[in-house]
């Protein structure tokens, strides 16, 4: 089982040039801010250790030991597999957050991560074994981050697609790092603001790098995480956790060492927060058995991620890994697909990648303009047209070398010209759209999940109690409070009531009764796919 953390934050404190919200209880738990008033959590936040499985959701799981991982370069044609998996299959995979280990933090986790507060079998195993092994890594001349995988996907031939969905990420650790280092970042040479690094920089002596590396911790307030950052002032910023991995791929066809840090055709670093669960992404196939990799797991990230990283945290990630042949409709462009392309519920994600951060903005164009007018059937004038008045393009990032910029083509301009599908296990359920948001109903998604539900029509209000696997939830109309497992839990997305039966947004159904959603566009049907037992 995982461990249990409370934590209690305290001053502000600069350890070999790191600025941090300080750990200090001994026995540390996860702290619940409420009406401005801090209080303990009832739910105690459980390590995810390599040694237990919970929330191993996946068919397979893929732990993140040092025969299972590379440091600093991605896996290419030559990589061997680590694991071999069926088209469709589900795996989950742990992921390791390199802050920590590296050598401007004395290449030691335990004493890192020790001085805010955090105890030894607080700090995940497999980090200290990364950071304590042989493994050769160049902290000048490599990437930092730590790779989980390949993971060989039978039947992928050179020219497919992998389609990868992400069905859940859940936080190994209660606590991240985000760090500004000298010479990167937007404002290289400005940032950090002190005078390194000075002669002699290295693991045994990190201080005299001189890079700043904020402990962040990791609170929960009904029901959601947030991240925590002292003012200098007095008081704190507290936003909001959004989880994904920043680096998802598969290996290029090359047999020379590939650098972790710059985002490439077959995706690698490409650091687009919208890839959080839910998410879509779509990989061109470049070797026999794609070799599906993943890391850089992320908390949250602001667009652009300027300091250098990101919230930096370890996740444990489920993914469905699936073959798309040339003539799949789910493909998101005709022909060839030659660079990574994304879907969520909101929005088509076309990718542009280039060292010059013009040329990656009109390979987005380029990409969207391609896509509005093979898959949605616009004339290409238009498409073009359409952008520039209703489509934001969004900075990926400006600090991997290869810059990143992404668009985001809002699925619900199209809604009138396309069909709505929602599946759970493969069948159909009752779905509309309202007020410009896709709802389903609870009485047909929970008989097709083969859940229990009793529903309630006193006080002059509908509510509906739904019992599904673990999760005991009750939904009432126009609330955006749900009670789950004797706990409410706030979301936006608010039930309506249709002629007495109620409806959800499809937006909820992860977080509130704990299934996964994926959207695919095939052909001319947007098709949400609802999944409860992972495992199958």
């Amino acid at each position: 089982m995982g461990k249990s953390i409370r934590y209690s934050r305290a001053k502000k404190l600069g350890v070999f040039g790191v600025s941090a919200v300080t750990v200090l209880s001994a026995s540390l738990l996860l702290s619940d801010v409420s009406s401005g008033a801090r209080k303990t959590n009832e739910d105690s936040f459980k390590v995810l250790q390599g040694t237990t499985t919970e929330q191993a959701d996946g068919k397979y799981y893929l732990s993140s030991t040092l025969k299972n991982i590379q440091w600093g370069h991605l896996p290419n044609r030559d990589s061997k597999p680590v694991m071999s998996i069926s088209s469709g299959a589900t795996v989950t995979i742990d992921t390791v957050s390199h802050e920590g280990i590296l050598e401007d933090q004395g290449r030691d986790p335990v004493e890192f991560f020790g001085k805010h507060g955090v105890k030894k079998d607080e700090v995940l195993s497999d980090a200290i074994a990364i950071a304590g092994s042989d493994l050769d890594h160049d902290f000048a001349g490599d990437g930092p981050h730590v790779v989980t995988g390949p993971i060989a996907v039978k039947g992928a031939e050179p020219g497919d697609v992998l389609k990868v969905e992400v069905l859940s990420l859940a936080p190994r650790v209660p606590y991240g790092v985000i760090s500004n280092r000298h010479y990167k970042g937007a404002l290289p040479g400005e940032f950090p603001e002190n005078n390194g690094p000075q002669d002699g920089a290295s693991a045994d002596h990190p201080e005299l790098y001189a890079n700043v590396s904020t402990f962040t911790p990791l609170e929960k307030m009904n029901g959601k995480y947030y991240g925590v950052l002292p003012i200098e002032s007095g008081g704190e910023v507290r936003f909001p956790a959004k989880p994904f991995m920043g680096l998802m791929g598969v290996a290029p066809n090359t047999s020379e060492k590939v650098s972790s840090i710059p985002p490439i055709e077959t995706g690698g670093n490409i650091d687009i927060n919208e890839l959080g669960v839910g998410s879509t992404l779509y990989l061109p196939v470049q070797v026999k058995d794609a070799l599906f990799f993943t890391g850089d797991p992320h908390f949250a990230q602001g667009d652009g991620e300027v300091a250098l990283t990101a919230w930096e945290a370890s996740l444990r990630g489920t993914f469905r890994l699936t073959v798309l042949k040339s003539d799949d409709p789910a493909l998101p462009r005709n022909g060839e697909i030659k660079q990574p392309f994304a879907e969520t519920e909101d929005y088509w994600i076309p990718i542009g990648l280039d060292e010059d951060l013009d040329e990656a903005m009109k390979e987005s164009v380029r990409e969207a303009i391609g896509f509005l007018h093979e898959k949605l059937g616009m004339d290409r004038a238009t498409a073009l047209a359409y952008m520039s008045a209703a489509t934001d393009y969004e900075v990926s990032q400006v600090v991997d070398k290869t810059k990143g910029i992404h668009a985001l083509i809002e699925k619900r301009h199209f809604i009138n010209n396309l069909d709505l599908e929602v599946l759970a296990d493969k069948k159909k359920v009752v779905s509309e759209m309202m007020n410009n948001e896709f709802y389903v109903s609870v009485d047909s998604l929970t008989d097709k999940l083969a859940g229990k539900k009793k529903t309630n029509h006193k006080k002059g209000a509908t509510s509906t109690t739904v019992t599904l696997g673990g999760k005991k939830v009750t939904i009432v109309e126009n609330s955006n409070i749900y009670n789950v497992n004797g706990k409410d839990v706030y979301h936006e997305g608010m039930p309506v009531s249709i002629d007495g039966e109620l409806f959800i947004p499809v937006k909820a159904i992860s977080e509130i009764l704990g299934a996964s959603v994926n959207w695919t566009t095939s052909g001319n049907t947007f098709t949400a796919k609802v999944t409860y037992n992972l495992k199958k």
